[in-house]
């Protein structure tokens, strides 16, 4: 699962899908005929041939259609200091991964090529790494903005927001040793007449870390759902009218979603872009044309390598996540007429 920010101070703006063939331009040969990049082209097109947009499943047709297109006509990337590294590449799906909280490091690896077992969990380690070295060597105002997003997306004022969400969360952290003390707690209040949820509520609020600024995100975001974790994620749902849910994760097999702030740490740790290729359906998209669109995260560092692309399928504007991370094989085109491609990036 991932977590899509929708008003988030990090990420850049949204590329929508266009058919640049509509306009004219000048010619832009691309030039990508060198051994590593044939090496790299001719394994994403082995991979891309396996799976096409015609099998993807719970794709609405509009969808489909562009996605299609896309992969045959090829999106153009230029590098943003040297206009001359230009590559195209067509993409092509990569494969379902298990939704598991773990989506987004999955998805990244496979889009990346990695074969090693546990190159998920080792993604999500070094985006964590990442994000406290550089929360440590930001200023105090960036720092603020930084924090101020992350209580926004996982401790909201439930005083506000409602005219956008129905259901809010806020994530609190709970360590798996003090498990045990935290359901005493809550007997003792169920006990004394109070409602089992309203207990569990009261007790998590008082006893658990609330995810609200750079530390604690460092420790949301290392949790993958294993019996290694060091905490465990306590979701409090809540609507308009008051406590909705609780969901205690007894098992401990919870993990954090990865957020946009999580893609533009592993961004700078590869020192290249990510582009997020969402496709929302009928109940977000604002028309057929604009179902797919494109959502760049730029590292913090300089720009080393080619990007790569992920997809989402998204079930709404929900700040809340519930969208799902999925692999995308870009292959590079060698040669390729700027005013053929499907998008110029």
């Amino acid at each position: 699962m991932g977590k899509l920010i929708c008003d988030s101070t990090t990420s850049s703006p949204v590329i929508p899908w266009r058919d640049p063939t509509s306009t004219t331009s000048s010619l832009d040969l691309v030039d990508q005929s060198s051994p590593a990049t044939t090496t790299a082209a001719a394994v994403a097109v082995a991979i891309a041939d396996s799976s096409s947009w015609e099998n993807v499943s719970a794709l609405e047709e509009q969808q489909r259609k562009h996605l299609m297109r896309i992969q045959a006509k090829g999106v153009l990337w230029k590098h943003p200091k040297d206009q001359n590294a230009s590559v195209v590449f067509r993409l092509s799906h990569g494969g379902e991964v298990e939704a598991d909280g773990n989506c987004l490091f999955t998805a990244c690896g496979k889009s990346m090529g990695m074969t090693t077992v546990s190159y998920a969990r080792d993604l999500r380690r070094r985006t964590v790494r990442r994000f406290l070295e550089d929360l440590g060597s930001v200023g105090e105002e960036e720092k603020e903005v930084i924090e101020s997003a992350i209580k926004h997306m996982y401790s909201p004022d439930l005083k506000s927001g409602w005219g956008i969400h129905v259901v809010q969360e806020l994530k609190l952290l709970a360590k798996k040793e003090d498990r045990e003390a935290l359901d005493s707690a809550i007997s003792e209040l169920v006990e004394l007449g109070m409602q089992r949820e309203l207990a569990a509520e009261s007790i998590y609020n008082e006893r658990c870390i609330s995810v609200d600024d750079g530390p604690s995100w460092a420790k949301y975001m290392s949790i993958c759902g294993s019996a290694d974790d060091e905490y465990d994620i306590i979701t409090l749902q809540y609507t308009e009218e008051g406590l909705l849910t609780v969901d205690e994760n007894r098992d401990g097999r919870a993990a954090a979603f990865g957020d946009d702030i999580a893609i533009e740490c592993l961004a700078t740790e590869f020192k290249r872009e990510i582009f997020v290729v969402q496709a929302h359906g009928s109940d977000a998209m604002v028309d057929d044309e604009n179902c797919v669109f494109f959502l760049p995260h730029r590292p913090r560092s300089e720009i080393c390598e080619p990007p790569f692309f992920l997809f989402m399928k998204g079930t709404g504007w929900c700040g809340a996540g519930a969208d799902h991370y999925e692999p995308l094989i870009a292959s590079p085109s060698p040669y390729v007429l700027q005013e053929k491609v499907a998008l110029v990036l």
